[in-house]
């Protein structure tokens, strides 16, 4: 490291010597100034972005060919004079990183940025030649001044756009901002500036004396005056820095460690619940079967800590649908393993196995929008398939795989209205409105395809009433399952029948909406998602049997099917192109149908599209885990406790997997507060897991209530 300083010292060394024979009078860089800097600095150990000071803070080097006079000089803020080891004196000063945006666009003679906040820096400000030189007279000719004066004028002019160019973005950011500032911090702000701008006007006239003035008394007057103007506007200024570096920048440590500790006791307290209801389910003679889910409930909660647990790094994060994806395949592998050793396995195994695979390549070429279309780059695997079979074949298969795939998810939907829901009116209602829907969806994907010739009426018709059909349609499936939950006699339909039936009519409702946000890779994804449950759902029964509990009475979830469901759920997130980032989000789905902005419509189709697949779905879907693995229990008479006894583990087991790893999160964001990318990765992952553990918690509270 001492060696890569000593070169860049002599590099600069010789910029700065042909800088010198170029900066006589007249020459080019007579009026140059010199600045080098660095982004951050860094510990001994090499460490870098981090918090502690030798991390946050960087050097910032300045040369000016002109020096400026010792009088401007000797009003300049203090130095930190120590001596190097040429037992040289070197004073350094510093600054703050806010005041180099505006300093540097004052001495370039540019507008100041809207966004800043900083102040002009009088150190930084004083190297450049234009403040001082060629300013020895007042602004009205009146009197000739000093060097000192001189720069002080400019100074306090540069001040006064600068404090104006604040007080605009105040005034702007207060007006619009939801939250903003408190009134009593802005109307002390306010004072301040008020105050400063009242005395400006006394500074201006102070300028030029008056027909008795003397000019002794009218020099202390007048430098008086501008270094009073230049603390009323330094204490502007820096007031208000304070006030925004405390609302934006400064965390409380308080308020963080009562909410991690307040999550902290809800994941002990769900995961106490969920034990003492599997104690209170199990019989005490269950004892063979309780030693049968102990294995189960470890690998699940092994898969669970590895995947909280890789949240603490930002590489991690990044990669967190992979990661995601390998724990699933794992749970795969590791029943494929077990099915293997013990001589039963099924064709549910090998098929869900597969699927992980289909859903890595779909993470990986995917569906993300930083790889989609044009901005895949040439060693892409899907630019190496249009290479092969040509531009041509790709847009084809583009237009045809979609409307194949949503064909196939049309039969598999129609089959499921057929086989679960169980009451005729519900039943043929929502098949007549899911046929509608995805005849809609078609229609909107043809009249967006290049391959088929429309008229222009006929685009935009499917462009804008297809989608809001489906929409309306969505709606209206939704009340009416609702209003059926509500009035339809509770003993038409035997528990496990009205459940199923219930949890097929929410699904249909909202799957055309989402299918429709998501564009043409919604069938796809969807193909993936009805495989990838219909797989577990499937397994579970294995499980059951193998176990022997449909006959035994027992009544506890299987956590590794509730885990794989968990799992499936993230991958989904990031295989439809959704990544935890502000920019992450797909803010082109919000105005599918829609060409005007409304922040409510607009707001919550984006949130549909953001959570509906990883979110929504999954909550939704949970009770067929429950009904479809236990309806064959023994015990008729109690089919319906174990069914709600299940159905409540399910709930409470997804619940505690997302909490613990929000919590984590948590820890990870409190951990890396001080990062370099705190809030580039740590603060939008956090805000987006937080954002759905309340969806999670919500949507389980809403569906106990709507299944009970």
């Amino acid at each position: 490291m001492i060696q890569k300083l000593e070169q860049y010292n002599q590099i600069l060394e010789d910029v700065i010597n042909t800088l010198k024979s170029l900066s006589t009078p007249g020459g080019p860089h007579e009026n140059t100034l010199l600045l080098v800097m660095g982004d951050h600095g860094q510990t001994l150990n090499g460490d870098h972005g981090g918090g502690t000071a030798e991390e946050v803070e960087t050097s910032l080097f300045a040369w000016s060919p002109k020096t400026p006079p010792d009088a401007v000089l000797s009003v300049l803020g203090e130095n930190s004079c120590n001596f190097d080891l040429h037992g040289k004196e070197v004073c350094v000063s510093t600054m703050q990183q806010l005041d180099f945006a505006v300093t540097v666009s004052a001495l370039l003679g540019i507008p100041f940025p809207f966004g800043s906040i900083g102040r002009v820096n009088p150190e930084l400000y004083a190297l450049s030649a234009g403040t001082w030189d060629n300013q020895r007279t007042g602004i009205n000719a009146c009197t000739p001044q000093d060097d000192l004066e001189a720069w002080k004028m400019r100074y306090a002019e540069a001040l006064c756009v600068n404090s104006w160019q604040v007080k605009r973005y105040i005034d702007q950011y207060s007006g619009s901002s939801i939250i903003g500032f408190s009134a009593e911090y802005l109307h002390h702000v306010e004072e301040l500036y008020s105050k400063a701008q009242a005395n400006w006007s006394e500074v201006l006239k102070s300028t030029c004396p008056s027909e008795t003035a003397k000019g002794e008394e009218f020099k202390e007057s007048a430098s008086s005056s501008l270094q009073l103007q230049i603390d009323a506007y330094s204490s502007f200024l820096e007031s208000f820095a304070k006030l925004a570096r405390s609302a934006w920048t400064e965390f409380d440590l308080w308020l963080m460690g009562t909410g991690l500790l307040l999550m902290i006791l809800s994941v002990i307290t769900q995961a106490y619940i969920l034990v003492r209801l599997n104690a209170l389910c199990q019989p005490s003679a269950q004892e063979c079967a309780s030693s049968r889910i102990i294995p189960k409930l470890s690998f699940a909660f092994t898969l669970v800590t590895i995947r909280a647990a890789s949240l603490l790094s930002n590489s991690y994060i990044l990669a967190e649908g992979r990661v995601t994806n390998f724990l699933l395949a794992t749970s795969c592998i590791a029943g494929v393993w077990s099915s293997a050793t013990k001589g039963n396995f099924t064709i549910e195994e090998f098929i869900f196995l597969l699927l992980n695979i289909f859903a890595r390549f779909g993470i990986e070429l995917g569906m993300s929008k930083q790889v989609a279309g044009p901005t895949a780059t040439k060693d892409h695997p899907v630019s190496i398939i249009c290479d092969i079979f040509g531009s041509s074949f790709c847009n084809v298969s583009m237009d045809i795989f979609p409307i194949i795939s949503l064909a196939m998810v049309t039969c598999i939907v129609l089959k499921l209205i057929t086989c679960a829901v169980h009451q005729r009116f519900l039943k043929y209602f929502i098949m007549s409105g899911t046929i509608l829907s995805y005849a809609f969806i078609a229609n909107y994907w043809a009249s967006e395809s290049t391959l088929l010739s429309h008229t222009k009426a006929v685009q935009e018709i499917g462009r804008s009433l297809a989608p809001r059909f489906v929409y309306a349609i969505g709606g209206l499936s939704l009340v009416i399952s609702v209003l059926w939950r509500l009035f339809a006699p509770v003993g038409s339909l035997k528990f496990n029948k009205r459940i199923t039936s219930l949890s097929a009519a929410m699904l249909c409702s909202w799957s055309p909406t989402i299918l429709m946000l998501l564009g043409r890779q919604g069938a796809f994804v969807a193909l993936i998602c009805i495989t990838g449950a219909w797989c577990i759902i499937m397994l579970q029964q294995k499980y059951q049997k193998d176990s022997k509990l449909d006959t035994t009475g027992s009544c506890v979830a299987n956590p590794v099917s509730v885990t794989q469901w968990s799992l499936l759920a993230v991958c989904l997130f990031y295989l439809t192109g959704h990544w935890c980032t502000f920019d992450g989000l797909r803010y082109g789905a919000a105005f599918i149908g829609f060409d005007n902005f409304h922040i409510i419509r607009q707001g919550f189709l984006l949130s549909i599209d953001t959570f509906g697949v990883s979110h929504i779905l999954p909550v939704l879907s949970l009770p067929f885990i429950a009904v479809h693995c236990y309806n064959t229990a023994s015990k008729k008479s109690k089919v319906k406790d174990v069914t709600i006894n299940i159905l409540i583990q399910v709930h409470l087991m997804y619940g505690l997997i997302t909490a613990i790893t929000t919590a984590v999160t948590i820890v990870c964001v409190t951990i890396q507060r001080r990062h370099l990318m705190v809030w580039g990765l740590f603060a939008p992952k956090y805000v987006f897991d937080a954002i759905g553990l309340l969806l999670t918690d919500l949507l389980i509270c809403l569906a106990s209530l709507y299944y009970s």
